[in-house]
């Protein structure tokens, strides 16, 4: 490969010239992506790689209506009449980058702005894919709010599996930028749930928030003493999401502007839990008490396919009126000794992936953890589909698909 610059002989794949440090790939800012010294949009992502315009020329403030998804702006507008002015719980979530201003310097405005977006776009993905609403922007990082303006009684869980969303992400995004710019580049995430007011929400979305119980002001801190590549949460949120994450007690810690210290929690993964039900299943539940009719059907349908005549059974009824713990008192009876129990469900923020309850199935029958990388979940995956049945083999690349792993060459 020949240099454009001066022209030297240079090993395939090389990122600088061997004779005069010439660059020999324009490295798209957006994804990471390595391109041609000619190139004018990036072959990956399709994002211009030409120049853009210097940070003082920009809009310091980009309207929200800019960067946040059609379907959020449309909700957010439609019921501004009954938001202005409200008191909501919430949780806030920060974000920022880790050192910005030793990973910008020396660097030209425009090249360290375009680096700082590519990792915000990646943070506002995560935030919006969780319907949550990003209030603010920071050249290296975000202010995201869950449950205002759009209402969500789950808010806080929403906003934790955002935090682990953006820390996935952002991993993926910085090892692409060290294998093309060999920059090294980390996030870390602050978590607060508690009472705001929104008091004004203009037509661009613009909207204007008052912290009650110093809300804003711990997430804040939190992500300031999150260690990089981590998110921290107060009590407060624990309360909230206790079950349907996997968290680390970081003990005490003293914030500037309270008396005492506040109790803080790393927040390592997801758990097992996934509604309220099984949250408090696994605090214990009361005695139960009646549906015997019920369960003696339940009961017949599972003699009927014991015996080789399968069998769906669907309960419908009123929220409230025990149709999960109905479910749990079957899936947990002697009657079911033996058998092999998958659950899977359908939950309010998984909308906008596709095919979730049947990810999760799958999950579950191959027993897939959180932290599991690719070659892992290949080798369950792989291991299941041959122990029940050699030809489902062929099946392979279709189920990796889901499970959003790599497809290489699976024959």
């Amino acid at each position: 490969m020949g240099c454009p610059s001066c022209g030297a002989e240079n090993p395939s794949g090389a990122r600088f010239c061997n004779s005069c440090g010439a660059p020999q790939v324009v490295a798209c800012f957006g994804c990471g992506n390595g391109n041609p010294p000619a190139s004018r949009f990036c072959n990956a992502c399709g994002s211009s790689l030409g120049v853009v315009p210097a940070p003082a020329q920009r809009d310091a403030t980009p309207s929200p209506q800019s960067y946040t998804p059609r379907h959020l702006a449309e909700k957010i507008l439609a019921n501004r009449a009954d938001l202005e002015g409200e008191r909501k719980q919430v949780t806030v979530l920060f974000a920022d980058v880790v050192g910005s201003t030793e990973l910008i310097r020396d660097r030209d405005p425009e090249d360290a702005q375009r680096l700082l977006d590519g990792i915000v776009k990646v943070m506002m993905e995560a935030v919006h894919r969780y319907e949550g609403t990003v209030s603010r922007l920071t050249g290296d990082g975000l202010m995201a709010m869950f449950g205002a303006p759009v209402a969500h009684e789950d808010h806080a869980v929403r906003a934790c599996y955002a935090a682990l969303a953006m820390l996935e992400a952002a991993g993926g995004h910085a090892d692409a930028l060290r294998r093309s710019l060999g920059v090294t580049l980390t996030i870390r995430v602050g978590l607060s749930s508690g009472e705001v007011v929104v008091r004004a929400i203009r037509d661009d979305l613009h909207m204007d928030y008052t912290a009650m119980g110093q809300t804003v002001h711990l997430a804040s801190r939190m992500e300031q003493l999150a260690e990089p590549g981590t998110a921290a949460f107060t009590v407060e949120t624990l309360a909230l999401v206790e079950g349907y994450v996997q968290v680390r007690a970081l003990g005490p810690v003293p914030v500037k502007g309270l008396d005492g210290p506040v109790e803080i929690y790393q927040l390592l993964g997801a758990g097992q839990v996934r509604s309220r039900f099984q949250a408090a299943a696994s605090r214990g539940l009361t005695r139960f008490v009646g549906r015997q009719t019920e369960l003696e059907a339940l009961y017949g349908a599972l003699d009927r396919a014991r015996g080789g005549d399968g069998q769906v059974a669907a309960l419908v009824g009123e929220p409230g009126v025990g149709k999960s713990r109905l479910v749990w008192e079957l899936t947990h009876s002697h009657h079911v000794a033996g058998w092999t129990i998958l659950e899977s469900g359908s939950v309010s923020y998984g909308k906008t992936t596709s095919y979730l309850p049947v990810i999760d199935l799958l999950k579950s029958y191959c027993r897939i953890e959180t932290r599991d990388d690719a070659r892992t979940i290949r080798e369950k995956v792989l291991g299941k589909l041959l122990n029940l049945d050699e030809s489902l083999r062929t099946t392979l690349p279709a189920i990796l698909t889901l499970l959003d792993v790599e497809v290489g060459d699976e024959s």
